[in-house]
């Protein structure tokens, strides 16, 4: 990855932010009409194979080209975890990840603990394809099971139904020590009660991390064309939600971010990285990343589509787009993600992750705290419960001007 050169010194930084890698694989076996992720279904057009298939060696072998590409910026510095999402990363085959790993093994530097997370579809589960993507390396499961419901699954568009979804919650479980479970609420036709038994059917498997998400309708989705019918409310939906919370904190389950809740100790280590605004490379179609260097942070995106993106690799600058942060957006990209945290961050990590004096803050924090919406500890950035309520509000505040 080559780094364009900065117009002026805009931050200054005595120690880099930890680093994660993080992979895109971009096929679905059918793209969701809530979806606004970068996912294609398997199409010649797409970059796949003739008949549809996932080109999963040449897949393999352009990412390791990516990530050679991207070196430069990042070399000699530890890679703490790796997050394979997408799309569907489950449909590549056991074998195809274990070359993967290997490969990024062989090429930065991983810490011994390192945190390995794959997404996976109840739609594609196989026992022993799971087993297999455990003894390639993955240390951590992505479950995308959205919902227990039969009904529910339907009409969202999922490809499972509710008893691949408890089969292959109940086998990631046995088969790795750390597991996501993703569902969620807010979902056509859905209850209070339908809500709660989603919630109850996850708890039945006895996870150790659950992330809850409320159905939005994103632009440039099928959903945003063709609402669905029966969409709970606003207060609907706000009410299931304190119901979920309420229920998840009396099975031990603690909200540490403002969709994950988790048993203390099991928090996803990646996501964290980005909620503490650490530094992420991202290789594969539309891959994004944020690289910190002495004197400056260079955001980049990679090529969206999967055929586009395989003919910039092989040209050897699969980076389609690059910039350096202002110094004045800085301040509140930081702020947008350490306030998603309930336990917020250390005010000393916001020099140490921006390279910025903390008199950046100082004009956006005077305002938050007389609205009430920061804790007044001069310790910790964090959100006060009303500011948790309007956390929209509070991010809002540290735009630049």
């Amino acid at each position: 990855m080559s780094i364009a050169a900065p117009v002026s010194r805009s931050v200054r930084f005595t120690a880099l932010p930890p680093l994660s890698l993080y992979i895109h694989v971009p096929w679905c076996i059918r793209k969701c009409p809530y979806c606004d992720f970068n996912s294609h279904e398997p199409r010649s057009s797409t970059g796949a194979g003739p008949n549809g298939e996932i080109p999963a060696e040449p897949f393999v072998d352009a990412l390791l080209q990516d990530l050679e590409s991207a070196l430069p910026a990042v070399w000699g510095r530890p890679v703490h975890t790796v997050f394979l999402g997408g799309g569907t990363p489950s449909l590549l085959p056991p074998e195809s990840v274990d070359r993967l790993i290997a490969g990024v093994r062989a090429r930065v530097r991983l810490v011994a603990d390192a945190e390995i997370t794959l997404e996976a579809n109840p739609g594609t589960f196989e026992a022993e394809r799971f087993t297999g993507f455990r003894q390639a390396g993955v240390n951590r499961l992505s479950l995308g099971v959205q919902s227990f419901d039969a009904q529910t699954l339907q009409r969202i568009g999922r490809i499972h139904d509710d008893q691949a979804a408890h089969a292959a919650a109940a086998h990631a479980l046995r088969t790795f020590d750390r597991v996501n479970l993703d569902l969620m609420y807010g979902l056509p036709g859905q209850s209070l009660e339908g809500a709660l038994h989603d919630v109850e059917a996850a708890l039945l498997h006895g996870p150790r991390h659950l992330s809850l998400y409320h159905l939005t309708l994103e632009a440039n989705t099928l959903f945003a064309v063709q609402p669905p019918a029966g969409l709970p409310d606003e207060d609907a939906a706000a009410a299931m939600l304190e119901a979920i919370e309420a229920r998840l904190m009396a099975a031990g389950l603690r909200r540490y971010e403002v969709s994950a809740w988790a048993v203390p100790g099991h928090e996803c280590q990646h996501n964290l990285n980005y909620w503490r605004f650490g530094d992420y490379l991202g290789i594969g179609p539309g891959a994004h990343a944020k690289i910190s260097l002495p004197d400056r942070i260079v955001r980049e995106t990679r090529a969206m589509q999967p055929r586009d993106w395989f003919a910039a690799v092989a040209a050897g600058n699969p980076v389609q787009s690059q910039r350096t942060l202002e110094r004045a957006e800085i301040p509140f990209e930081f702020m947008l993600n350490a306030l998603r945290l309930t336990a917020g961050v250390a005010t000393e990590s916001f020099a140490e992750r921006t390279g910025l004096p903390l008199a950046m803050l100082s004009k956006g924090l005077t305002q938050a705290l007389a609205r009430g919406l920061i804790d007044s500890d001069p310790r910790v950035l964090r959100a006060t419960p009303l500011g948790a309520r309007f956390l929209n509000d509070l991010q809002a505040i540290f735009l630049p001007d």
